[in-house]
C-alpha cells in the first residue's frame, strides 16, 4: 500500500512511519504547517518540522509538507477564541485532529492516490467478523489516545492507520533508539501549539477579544468576589476568583456569560448525575436507549459507567454524580467492555437535571 504518514516531529510519528516501512508499506511523510505566529511549544514550531524531515531522511523517505493554515485558523483558533467568549470550554487538539488529521489531510491523500493515511496516536482500528471497523484503545493504557480520535466514522476508520497503536511509550522509544532516530528522546508535546509558555492563554486572548469583568456569586445570587476576565473562567475552577480566605472550598459551578456572573458553590453543588451531549458521531450504527456505556470526559480521565437515556439529543445518565463537565469539552461513549469507541460529542451548557 501507500500510505501517507502524518509526521509532527514526534517519536510517536517517527516510529510510526518505520513500522509501515517495515511491513512492506510504500511510506511518504508529510508535516503539516498549520500555525504561523508565535509557537515555543506544541507541535507547530519550526523545529519540529525539521525533526520530521531529518527522520524521514533517516528512514530514506521523502518528505512533503502541506500548508493547511488557513483551515488551522477557521477551523481551531476562530472557534477556540469564540468559545471563551461564549463561556465555553473548548478543546481545539480535538478539532484539529476532526479537521485537519482527518478531513483535510485525509482528503488531499486521497487526491494524490495514497491508499492510506497514518499517525502515530496510540489507538488501534480493528476489524469484526461482519466486517465493521472500530476503533479500539492502545496496548498502553497510560497513552491511550482513543478518545481525542473518537470522531472517526466507518470510511475514515477504513482509511486509516496507527502503527504504533500496538506498542507501549517505553517500546516506542526503545524502537527509536535502536534506530538512530533524533527524535527518541524528544518530549511528548502536551500544550497547545498556539499557545506560548511566555504568554499563555491569557495574553493570546487578550490580544484578540476585550476581556470582561463579572461579579462571583453564590447560587442564592449573594456576591462573593470578581474576576476581571469572564473568559477565562471555567466550570470546576478554584482560584482566582477574587474569594477570601480561609472558608470552605468553593468552586466555579455555572459560567453565566449573558449576564456576566461566575456562580460558586461546593463541591456537592458541582456534582451532575445527567449529561446533554450535542454535535453526535457514531463509529458505526448508534446504540439503543438504556444501553450501558463506559464515558470518557477528558484525554487521561477514568471511564465512568452511564446509562443511554435519550438518543437525540444524545442524555447520558451516570451511576454516580459526577462534577459537572464543562460545556465544549469532548465526551465519548466506550462499549461496556471499554474496550473500543461507540461514539461521541460535545458536552452541552445545559443539563438535563441539575443534580
Amino acid at each position: 500500500m501507500k500510505v501517507l504518514v502524518a509526521m509532527s516531529g514526534g517519536v510517536d510519528s517517527s516510529v510510526a512511519a518505520s513500522e509501515l516501512l517495515d511491513q512492506g508499506h510504500e511510506v511518504v511523510g508529510v508535516t503539516m504547517r498549520l500555525w504561523g505566529g508565535e509557537s515555543d511549544t506544541g507541535c507547530c514550531s519550526v523545529s519540529d518540522v525539521d525533526d520530521a524531515r531529518r527522520v524521514a531522511q533517516q528512514l530514506g523517505i521523502d518528505h512533503l509538507v502541506f500548508n493547511f493554515s488557513d483551515d488551522f485558523n477557521k477551523h481551531v483558533v476562530a472557534p477556540y477564541v469564540q468559545a471563551h467568549v461564549d463561556g465555553i470550554t473548548p478543546n481545539p487538539c480535538i478539532e484539529c485532529n476532526r479537521h485537519l488529521k482527518f478531513d483535510r489531510l485525509s482528503e488531499r491523500a486521497r487526491v494524490l492516490g495514497f491508499d492510506a493515511v497514518a499517525t502515530g496516536h496510540h489507538a488501534q482500528v480493528s476489524r469484526d467478523a461482519t466486517g465493521t471497523y472500530r476503533l479500539t484503545r492502545g496496548h498502553d493504557e497510560l497513552k491511550d489516545q482513543s478518545y481525542v480520535v473518537y470522531m472517526l466514522d466507518q470510511a475514515e476508520l477504513a482509511y486509516t492507520m496507527f502503527p504504533v497503536g500496538h506498542l507501549t511509550k517505553a517500546q516506542v522509544r526503545d524502537r527509536a533508539v535502536a534506530l538512530g532516530l533524533r527524535t527518541a528522546t524528544k518530549p511528548d508535546s502536551q500544550d497547545v501549539c498556539f499557545i506560548s509558555k511566555t504568554g499563555g492563554r491569557e495574553t493570546f486572548l487578550g490580544n484578540r477579544i476585550e476581556f470582561r469583568k463579572a461579579a462571583v456569586v453564590t447560587a442564592d445570587g449573594e456576591k462573593a468576589g470578581a474576576v476581571d476576565a469572564l473568559e477565562l473562567v471555567t466550570i470546576g475552577q478554584r482560584k482566582g476568583l477574587g474569594l477570601p480566605g480561609g472558608g470552605p472550598k468553593q468552586f466555579v459551578v455555572d459560567v453565566d456569560t449573558p449576564n456576566a456572573r461566575v456562580v460558586i458553590g461546593n463541591e456537592e453543588q458541582l456534582l451532575r448525575t445527567g449529561l446533554a451531549v450535542g454535535n453526535v458521531m457514531w463509529a458505526n450504527v448508534a446504540p439503543g436507549v438504556g444501553e450501558r456505556v463506559l464515558v470518557q470526559c477528558s484525554a487521561h480521565g477514568a471511564a465512568i459507567a452511564a446509562t443511554i437515556e435519550n438518543l437525540a439529543p444524545l442524555v447520558l445518565r451516570f451511576d454516580e454524580a459526577q462534577r459537572r463537565i464543562a460545556p465544549g469539552q469532548s465526551v465519548v461513549c466506550y462499549d461496556i467492555t471499554n474496550s473500543h469507541v461507540l461514539g461521541g460529542g460535545i458536552a452541552e451548557a445545559v443539563n438535563p437535571t441539575s443534580n
